[in-house]
């Protein structure tokens, strides 16, 4: 994604650095669970596109050591300096846009990025493309078509304010691209694409402490733009994250789906 598209939640924002924290808590578990699965281990070579955060780049260079190597790219890679040692290299890049950043990896993951990216599937591709035969590629996004509430349980006016304020943020997330019902269909399209062994799971965290930070962190992050839009005034957020320090309110995420598949071996 190009700066011209105004991308909604900019990792030079101030509540940038919240956000990863909130990830980080909320979905490095599950991550690293389907990692090791994968069996990635001393001397795999791993593209970690998209990476924003270093949680997930720090977990796979303690896992390849010093004989593998994690290439970690991001369209902003402000957020990754203090990983970029070896066995990481940092890059700037666009998964969208550009060529892969190498190829013959073990393994391909992304989290949370393709969901955001116009042109998703020549990502995809990309991404493919960069696994050597046998490779394994992972990726997880979230499908907030699928469970678009942030209170399932609406109850009272806090949580159907709430969900009205969330429905506003899918809509600005729409309106730059985002495919709000891409994960569901990661199963067919890693299928599709000729990977092997495809399987999927999904994750739905609720009522926890950082899908509390997660939420307070992202409204103040695109308030502005809410507001601009006509979807939000100004009380009615200040109210919405007042209600959300109470600390008292159920709150979810959209589910991740994770899919992972393995490419083929090449054919003499």
């Amino acid at each position: 994604m190009t700066s011209s598209d105004g991308y909604l939640l900019d990792n030079q924002q101030d509540e940038a650095e919240e956000r990863f924290r909130a990830f980080a808590s909320l979905f490095d578990p599950t991550t690293f669970r389907h990692l090791d699965a994968l069996g990635v281990g001393p001397g795999w070579r791993c593209w970690e596109a998209g990476a924003g955060g270093t949680s997930v780049v720090s977990w796979l260079a303690e896992r390849v050591g010093p004989t593998g190597e994690v290439v970690a790219t991001d369209i902003d890679t402000s957020r990754l300096a203090a990983a970029a040692r070896p066995p990481v290299e940092v890059r700037v890049h666009d998964v969208g846009t550009q060529e892969p950043p190498g190829e013959g990896f073990d393994l391909v993951h992304a989290r949370l990025v393709l969901v955001h990216v116009p042109d998703r599937e020549r990502a995809l591709r990309s991404m493919i493309a960069a696994l050597r035969p046998g490779g394994r590629l992972l990726i997880e996004d979230a499908d907030p078509a699928l469970q678009p509430l942030l209170c399932p349980d609406e109850h009272g006016p806090e949580q159907r304010l709430a969900n009205r304020l969330r429905n506003g943020f899918r809509s600005l997330l729409a309106e730059r691209g985002a495919d709000l019902s891409y994960g569901r269909r990661l199963p067919r399209l890693l299928r599709e694409a000729g990977l092997h062994e495809v399987e999927a799971d999904a994750y739905f965290p609720m009522t926890s402490p950082a899908c509390t930070a997660l939420e307070s962190a992202t409204v103040r992050q695109i308030r502005g733009r809410l507001v601009a839009a006509g979807l939000a005034t100004e009380e009615e957020i200040d109210r919405h994250l007042a209600n959300v320090r109470t600390g008292g309110m159920d709150l979810t995420t959209a589910p991740m789906i994770s899919a992972w598949g393995r490419k083929g071996q090449a054919v003499l």
